[in-house]
């Protein structure tokens, strides 16, 4: 069994369940390292057992004790009692949310935390994402989220922030980053930093928990809005991969692939969003991505009026870069690539990739060359690069078919 299948499967439940168990972040993942760390000497004497995460939780349930036990502190007994005795049976829940994962989710988007903190923590302790992985999603250095990691528990230990179920009056409060961390994760698992592109895991956990926030939250617009987003996304996912393994551009998927229960879902949820007067930034971008699995080709000038509702709405660059490539397809490359030379988004990849395509479309071979040579060095991803490289190669291959043609 690969166990780093199994960190990647299991990490966020088993940090989620012993959080619940222990009443404490902190020591809830370093007890859940240390399984791991028991289970990757254990396993290969013994071989996996049936069930990994069951494992896991019960060894970092013991780890935890182990350590409490040593310790002799107010805090440490009554943590220690939770282990031995479990939660009191008769002490009624504060508030509706029943998920493990998506109450660790609300806990840490507590309003004592900044924005990025929040989202940050949420997806290493929920999605067992790593430091470059988070940083890759902010378009930011990684000392800079490793720091507000480490502040951010801090902050929980020392003002004392309890890992307890917000009530219905709190929970719209904590919708605004439990959203973008739940987009995070998805965006995570449909493109993943590193390895092979896709990580169905993290897609898969993140359209689970859409669906139980949508019940939990069934009259909150953005909340249907992410969940049709992910569903719309998640539905072109069989064909985003060739048999190779190689990336497959939405212009070249066979639709054919695409998972029309999931469409045809998200498509109703983008109609009930759309009655809306005035729809949120996740509604329109679930409209966009309606707009592409309708029919069998996309109308992007449809496209480009939803993307300018959505940069009026949400002016951020990554935004523009998007509504860029409806630009090309609408108005052509050369008013795209105006848009595009107006940008900086320093260290993301698909902004000089997406200058390059412009740059190859207008016959400018050699700067677009120069451009998917700086976008090779900033990705990461290995099935990226090949699509990258391919696309870099195929430059010289046409610039040698047109010289001959002349000769």
């Amino acid at each position: 069994m690969d166990l780093t299948a199994v960190y990647r499967d299991e990490y966020g439940r088993c940090v989620a369940t012993l959080t619940r168990l222990l009443g404490d972040i902190g020591l809830a993942e370093e007890a859940v390292q240390d399984a791991f760390a028991v289970a990757m000497e254990k396993w290969d004497a013994d071989g996996p057992p049936r069930n990994p995460g069951a494992w896991i939780v019960t060894t970092a349930r013991n780890r935890a004790l182990d350590r409490l036990r040593r310790e002799s502190t107010r805090e440490a007994r009554h943590a220690q009692a939770l282990l031995l005795h479990g939660p009191d049976e008769n002490e009624e829940e504060v508030g509706p949310v029943r998920d493990d994962q998506l109450r660790l989710i609300f806990t840490c988007c507590h309003p004592a935390l900044s924005p990025l903190a929040q989202t940050a923590l949420t997806l290493r302790l929920l999605g067992g994402l790593e430091v470059p992985e988070i940083a890759r999603a902010y378009v930011v250095p990684e000392a800079t989220i490793s720091q507000r990691i480490v502040r951010a528990k801090k902050k929980i230990r020392d003002a004392a922030i309890p890992y307890r179920v917000p009530g219905e009056a709190e929970l719209p409060d904590r919708l605004p980053p439990v959203l973008t961390v739940l987009y995070l994760i998805f965006n995570e698992g449909y493109a993943a930093t590193t390895g092979p592109l896709l990580r169905t895991d993290l897609s898969a956990e993140a359209v689970r928990l859409a669906r139980a926030l949508a019940d939990l939250m069934p009259d909150e617009p953005e909340v249907l809005g992410l969940l049709a987003l992910l569903l719309l996304t998640e539905a072109r996912r069989a064909a985003r991969v060739g048999p190779g393994g190689e990336l497959v551009t939405l212009a070249e998927q066979d639709r054919a692939l695409w998972d029309r229960a999931l469409i045809a879902e998200g498509h109703e949820l983008v109609r009930r969003c759309l009655r809306r007067d005035r729809p949120g930034a996740y509604q329109l971008q679930a409209a966009i991505n309606a707009v592409h699995t309708d029919g069998d080709a996309t109308d992007w000038a449809q496209v480009l009026a939803l993307y300018d509702q959505l940069l009026a709405l949400r002016p951020t660059p990554i935004v523009a870069l998007n509504r860029a490539v409806a630009v090309a397809e609408v108005h052509g490359p050369g008013a795209a690539l105006d848009a595009v030379d107006a940008l900086d988004i320093p260290g993301y990849h698909l902004l000089p990739a997406t200058r390059a395509d412009l740059l190859a479309r207008l016959g400018r071979t050699h700067e677009a060359r120069e451009a998917y040579e700086e976008a090779l060095a900033l990705a990461g991803n290995d099935t990226e690069r090949a699509f990258l490289q391919g696309r870099r190669d195929q430059l010289a291959q046409d610039r040698s078919v047109s010289r001959g043609e002349r000769a």
